[in-house]
């Protein structure tokens, strides 16, 4: 039993080889038929697919995370408006009990009111 091996060695004249290009050639010991190739080509495009879709989950994971955040200071924002509201309407009423006007009213003596 000899051993064969897959390189063949060329005759660089009868191939017409010129400078700095390969002299062997590389002859597989494994041959696949059509159904071999068909499933290798199947199985590819079934793991480029799966990795691109893990590509777009982390994307629109990332988006639902920025819709949360945004949610988050869009209710700050109303907070800070009402809490801006309350300060200022807090504020006047100090501002109208220490004032020398109301220092200087008076209680009414009677109440009426209209029916």
């Amino acid at each position: 039993m000899s051993y064969q091996y897959p390189a063949q060695y060329m005759n660089r004249r009868n191939q017409n080889w010129s400078r700095n290009q390969n002299t062997t050639r590389f002859t597989s010991s494994v041959k696949l038929g059509p159904v071999s190739h068909t499933v290798l080509v199947g199985l590819m495009i079934a793991t480029f697919g799966l990795i691109y879709l893990t590509q777009a989950t982390k994307s629109t994971s990332y988006d639902y995370e920025a819709q949360k955040i945004d949610a988050q200071i869009a209710e700050l924002n109303t907070r800070k408006s009402d809490l801006e509201i309350e300060n200022s309407r807090l504020t006047a009423l100090e501002n109208i009990k220490n004032s020398t006007v109301a220092k200087e009213m008076s209680k009414p003596e009677t109440i009426n009111y209209v029916p």
